[in-house]
């Protein structure tokens, strides 16, 4: 190739770089695009972290009624806590008394014990003292005195017959406080389970108070007002329609005195606060008030809410009366006390007092009519009156 050949070859090349190299007027490069003086690799995108499902919005992101929604769980979930530990407390307090009758009968049984220990030692010292191989049909045989050796017969028969009877005194008397001692350990082992329980629901208790506590806490006065408003509201609205569905007779029915008695009781309680597990008399929890009215009426029934549902009369709804009990929500957690007038006297819930309430405040469930027992008829002395009295003395010979 010759020189010049060469220089355009060359010149031609140079031109094409700087071509190539010349930026476009018409395209213009984007800034997120441009290289950065000192280029670093690209970092892997970092994923968002996960929510956790039972992560609640922020309080003033929700509506109210989402807030009287979670409030009104969380007061059942409480409520239905609080009904556990009621029934194991229940039966920790008949597990404690059948401990102590076991004790008491175990005791007695332990003196009847030795009182027969002492009389089988007597008898067998007598034995080793009279110890003979002389038979009695011998001795009589021999006896210079026939009569008088029948007679010691009949005296030993005797003996002999109280000797059985010490045997087996002794003998029944370890078989019923062995039985006695077994069954003594099996209850307090039961007792111990019993009270291991309760602590377990009363820890239950407190931790769905902790989560009503902190739910509330969280809340502004303007929030809190609203969510009372929207309640009340709500309550209204579920009583008008439960009254005019018809489900309650129009008039109510006049009470029995029992059931008179317990509403009087159950009034008196009125302004009383709310305290879970109480029976009074200074608070109250929902069956506590309505156990204990029917008690002071006379009648005892169950504990719990869900108890007096399962063993107390059933009555419709269209048959009630005034002392009747009014049962609410599907699992039976909650209680009142009818008062009439489509209205109930209750221990609401924590933080709140004894009032009386629409009956249609909770969701019902039925109505139950404690039983009460036939009193036996009293019988008056028959007084004579004072003419009878006066004749009586004039007659004579009296």
């Amino acid at each position: 190739m010759s020189g010049r050949l060469l220089r355009l070859v060359c010149t031609a090349a140079a031109a094409t770089a700087v071509t190539l190299l010349a930026p476009t007027p018409t395209l213009a490069t984007p800034r997120i695009l441009q290289a950065p003086p000192t280029l670093q690799p690209p970092k892997a995108p970092t994923a968002p972290a996960p929510l956790s499902p039972r992560e609640p919005l922020e309080p003033q992101e929700r509506s109210t009624a989402d807030l009287l929604t979670e409030l009104q769980q969380l007061y059942r979930e409480t409520e239905q806590a609080t009904e556990t530990y009621n029934a194991t407390a229940e039966k920790l307090r008949g597990q404690r008394t059948e401990v102590a009758r076991l004790d008491t009968a175990l005791a007695r049984a332990r003196l009847s014990l030795h009182d027969s220990r002492g009389a089988a030692g007597r008898l067998a010292r007598q034995q080793y003292q009279n110890t003979t191989d002389i038979s009695p049909y011998v001795r009589l045989l021999l006896a210079a005195d026939p009569q008088h050796a029948l007679d010691q017969g009949h005296v030993i028969g005797r003996l002999a017959r109280e000797r059985a009877e010490t045997v087996g005194r002794l003998t029944g008397s370890e078989r019923e406080a062995a039985d006695l001692a077994r069954k003594a350990r099996e209850a307090l082992d039961s007792q111990l389970v019993l009270a291991e329980r309760q602590k377990k629901d009363r820890d239950a208790v407190l931790k769905k108070l902790r989560r009503v506590e902190e739910l509330l806490a969280s809340l502004t006065p303007a929030q809190l007002a609203a969510l009372a408003q929207l309640e009340n509201e709500d309550t209204a609205e579920a009583q008008q329609a439960f009254l005019a569905s018809g489900a309650l007779a129009q008039d109510d029915q006049k009470p029995s005195s029992e059931g008179a008695r317990a509403i009087r009781y159950a009034k008196r309680q009125l302004g009383k606060p709310y305290k879970w597990g109480a029976e009074g008399p200074k608070s109250y929890d929902c069956s506590g008030l309505t156990s204990k009215a029917w008690a002071h009426a006379g009648t005892r029934i169950p504990r719990t809410s869900q108890e007096q549902w399962a063993r107390l009369d059933h009555v419709p709804l269209t048959e009630l009366r005034p002392g009747d009990l009014v049962i609410y929500f599907p699992d039976a957690t909650h209680v009142a006390l009818y008062v009439g007038k489509g209205e109930v006297v209750q221990a609401p819930r924590t933080g709140e007092k004894i009032k009386i309430s629409p009956i249609a405040s909770h969701p019902v469930l039925g109505a139950v009519r404690p039983q009460v027992k036939p009193r036996p008829p009293h019988r008056d002395k028959p007084r004579s009156s004072p003419a009878h009295r006066s004749s009586s003395r004039s007659q004579p010979g009296r």
